[in-house]
Parts: C-alpha cells; structure tokens; sequence
C-alpha cells in the first residue's frame, strides 16, 4: 500500500500467490499503522483480480475505504505505484539473494522503514514521507485546516 500524498508506505504483505488475501492483509496492516481509522480513504488500484474480489472488497468496506480502479490498459493509472515496485526490485530484491522467506521479509520491512523515515523525495518537500506527513500534520494544527 502507498500512501500517494506522502509517498509512505504504511502497509505491505509478502506470500507466494498474489492474491486477495495478501492485499486484505497488507490493506489491515495500513489501517493498523493509521490508527485504526481510515474510514473516507481512497484506494485505488488496477483491476486486478485481488481487488475486485469479494475478500478485499469487504474489507474495503468494513474500514469505510473506498474502491477506485483504473482503466484497462492504462500504466499511467498506477504510475507511482509502479515505480516504487520498481524501486523495490532494483535497489533490493535484484541485488540480493535470501536463505528463506524470512529473511527476505525481514529485508522487505528494513527497506521499507528506512523508505518511509530516511529517503527524502522531491514530491515531499525534499523531507522523508514520515517527516513530510509530521510537518503537515503540524502545519494543519496551525491553521485550523485538517485537510492539510
């Protein structure tokens, strides 16, 4: 899961099939790290069929998020998406072997953390997505604006 105004990574599931079931559980691992309340989110995806399934579409509704897909055919739809996979792919899991599931999991996670709280990005103010979030969760305190 990417969060596309933060460019933060607040969920992720690693299994051997891509299915619905590993997109429910990293879509509950993004509201876990929300807080629980998500309710009023977008989330939009391709038409793949771990999306368009029962399983996540219940999901969806039962934290209050709502589904948007992309056109069939359409990269563009997902581009940011797709380049954090390809980010992903490039700079850990090419350049690296693993023992066992485990490890590679644990990889995936460090990599992520140090994502979200270290690599700065030029859509985040030049901040990490973490800090972006902070500041702009402090920027809406100070002007009254919970939209920020």
């Amino acid at each position: 899961m990417l969060d596309l105004g933060s460019r933060r990574v607040p969920g992720f599931a690693m299994s051997e099939h891509h299915d619905s079931v590993v997109a429910k559980a990293a879509l509950c691992m993004a509201a876990a790290v929300r807080g629980g309340g998500i309710g009023g989110v977008i989330f939009h995806s391709d038409k793949g069929g771990e999306y368009v399934g029962h399983l996540f579409s219940m999901a969806c509704e039962a934290l209050g998020v709502t589904q948007s897909m992309g056109r069939v055919g359409s990269a563009l739809d997902n581009a940011v998406a797709e380049s954090w996979n390809s980010t992903l792919e490039w700079e850990l899991l090419s350049r690296n072997t693993f023992a066992t599931k485990d490890q590679a999991r644990r990889a995936v996670a460090r990599f992520i953390d140090t994502y979200n709280n270290q690599r700065r990005h030029s859509s985040c103010e030049g901040l990490p997505p973490v800090a972006y979030e902070q500041l702009q969760a402090h920027r809406a305190t100070q002007t009254g604006d919970r939209a920020a």
